[in-house]
């Protein structure tokens, strides 16, 4: 019996892993114009600025519907490589903690404060590093400038208003290695490991607050839906500036100048005010937090099934 204990965390992180990528796959899909919106204001200058509704015509009549999910197929690989890398290491740091914290006989083996953050940090950084250069293509693919020569042929009189012919991901991949070389996939990763302390603020709050509300009740996919949205309404408008700066060095250009991160900060303030630190917050920030509502909600039900999926298919094998 002893050696078989060490296994149940393992599964157990991977059972999370798995419902981590689907809800976030399921939560993504439900939410991407919104992303398409925001990225696009935050590489946009100020006079390329537009209001919302605006802004969704201007698409719509440009590129057709489709043009709202540019670059769907890259983000949703993304993010669920990016859910299971980060729930897996989430959930192993959180059974290490735990481990000992009954081993050394606290009274609750729940994450303190200090320890949500550590395993938030750990698992972010892992993240981050492993999936920057999916990142990297997805925001290409959703800020694409059509050709400068098409663009005003489109806009003649008389010229055929065709939708822009969209690249696949694997195109802007191939492109992005040819032109720019394989450095530029993790270009912007110093601002994305800076903004680990997105998820970190994010779960910490979440994990403090769940734990609260379980001292009087269970936590329900509606509960958990709204514990998820406040933690990342928190941690995004916290951390949107680094986020604007990190969605500009991906759409950097090869021959462009490269910037840091503190650099790219002063040039926008310098040449837009802190307002453009700001630019696409509107949708940034709705389409994170009913993501990660949606997201947390479903999380806990594919989780549930997983693990009940996984002990029939146990009970299969045994029989």
């Amino acid at each position: 019996m002893s050696q078989s204990k060490p296994v149940i965390p393992q599964n157990d992180n991977v059972a999370h892993a798995l419902a981590g990528a689907g809800g976030g796959i399921l939560s993504m899909a439900l939410t991407y114009p919104l992303i398409t919106l925001s990225t696009r204001a935050q590489v946009e200058s100020k006079r390329a600025e537009t209001a919302f509704l605006a802004a969704v015509q201007k698409i719509v009549a440009r590129e057709g519907i489709s043009g709202l999910y540019s670059g769907l197929s890259s983000a949703l690989f993304g993010i669920s490589v990016t859910n299971f890398v980060y729930y897996y290491w989430y959930e192993w740091t959180r059974a290490f903690f735990e481990a000992a914290a009954v081993k050394a006989g606290r009274a609750s083996k729940k994450l303190t404060t200090a320890e949500s953050m550590i395993a938030g940090a750990l698992a972010g950084s892992a993240t981050v590093i492993l999936t920057n250069p999916i990142w990297v293509v997805n925001t290409r693919m959703t800020t694409r400038k059509a050709d400068a020569a098409d663009e005003e042929k489109s806009t003649l009189p008389g010229a055929d208003h065709k939708p822009v012919r969209k690249p696949t991901t694997i195109g802007t991949l191939l492109t992005l290695l040819k032109t720019e070389g394989p450095q530029a996939l993790f270009a912007g990763v110093v601002p994305a490991l800076v903004l680990v302390i997105n998820p970190i603020l994010q779960y910490t709050l979440f994990e403090q607050m769940k734990n609260s509300y379980e001292k009087k009740r269970r936590v329900t996919p509606t509960v958990a839906f709204f514990l998820g949205a406040l933690g990342k309404l928190f941690a995004t408008s916290v951390t949107y500036p680094y986020i604007t700066v990190k969605s500009q060095m991906h759409v950097a250009r090869h021959g462009e100048k490269k910037e840091g991160v503190f650099e790219a900060l002063n040039r926008v303030i310098k040449e837009e005010g802190y307002a453009g630190l700001y630019k696409g917050i509107g949708p940034k920030v709705t389409q994170s937090v009913i993501t990660a509502a949606f997201l947390f909600a479903f999380k806990d039900v594919l989780y549930e099934q997983t693990v009940r999926l996984r002990g029939s298919v146990a009970k299969k094998a045994l029989a």
